[in-house]
């Protein structure tokens, strides 16, 4: 069964890269000659989709949303000046793409459940939907996209699944560690001390939902109400119910390099990795 839709959460303040998140959205960061959310964009459509469901913040005028609309100005310049080479670099979505927008207060509620709940009901999605977050992608040009890796992992239209990276252990920590059994999640521990680290495979935020799972994360985030100075909205917590209750979810390695744009670092090796300085 393709897979035709994706959540792509993309709100927030960027607290982590200020200053220069106070005038550029995190996901808007130049990495190579596209903006970070664009690498997860340009894939799933590759990979099939034809509907992208982006939780953007509440916040006029949005960065994300003019990126990928028509900036008619500009193509009538283009146009007239004969450089249709250009004009085809800014068409930033195919004519059969869609993407819907929905607004997410950023001082609301808080956490990764709480978009893909948002986009579930708001849509009435009953359908698998690949859910890949705006701020980091993984780079692999020559091989595997990270959603045709996931897409290769399942075995049965009712599967959900998620990419695990492999990381040193040393590394495990700054992440959620995956455990697995044949090729299933059984387990996945946030950021886990060094002693007690197991496995080097840890997962980065990229899934395939299936409706049972999207119903998890809606049922979480409806029974919850957790103030802003509380526990998050986590979307592991509600994909651990679903593995407890019996849910598949396949664990799809990758062969890809994993790039963050969330911290300045991470941002600067994305840049030199994409630029071919690394």
């Amino acid at each position: 069964m393709p897979i035709t839709k994706a959540i792509i959460p993309v709100a927030g303040w960027g607290t982590r890269r200020l200053p220069i998140t106070k005038i550029i959205e995190k996901s808007m960061l130049p990495v190579g000659n596209r903006p970070l959310v664009d690498y997860s964009v340009q894939e799933l459509i590759k990979a099939g989709v034809k509907d992208i469901y982006m939780v953007i913040s509440n916040v006029e005028p949005c960065q994300v949303r003019q990126f990928y609309s028509e900036n008619h100005a500009l193509n009538d310049y283009l146009t007239a000046r004969g450089k249709m080479d250009r004009l085809e670099l800014a068409k930033t979505l195919p004519e059969d793409v869609h993407i819907h927008y929905i607004s997410q207060d950023p001082a609301g509620r808080y956490g990764t459940a709480v978009p893909i709940a948002m986009v579930a009901e708001e849509y009435n999605l009953n359908e698998p939907v690949f859910v890949f977050f705006g701020d980091d992608f993984i780079w692999n040009p020559d091989g595997e996209s990270a959603a045709e890796s996931l897409l290769k992992s399942l075995k049965s239209d009712t599967d959900s699944a998620i990419l695990g990276v492999e990381v040193p252990k040393e590394e495990v920590v700054k992440y959620g560690e995956i455990t697995t059994e044949n090729g299933i999640l059984k387990k996945i521990i946030e950021k886990p001390a060094l002693e007690d680290v197991v496995s080097n495979l840890v997962h980065v935020s990229k899934f395939i939902m299936s409706p049972a799972l999207i119903q998890e994360m809606v049922e979480y985030v409806k029974s919850h109400d957790f103030g802003p100075k509380d526990q998050e909205y986590m979307a592991t917590d509600p994909l651990e119910t679903f593995v407890e209750k019996g849910g598949i979810v396949r664990v799809a390695p990758t062969s890809g390099q994993y790039l963050d744009g969330g911290s300045l670092d991470g941002w600067i090796h994305a840049n030199n990795v994409v630029c071919g300085k690394k």
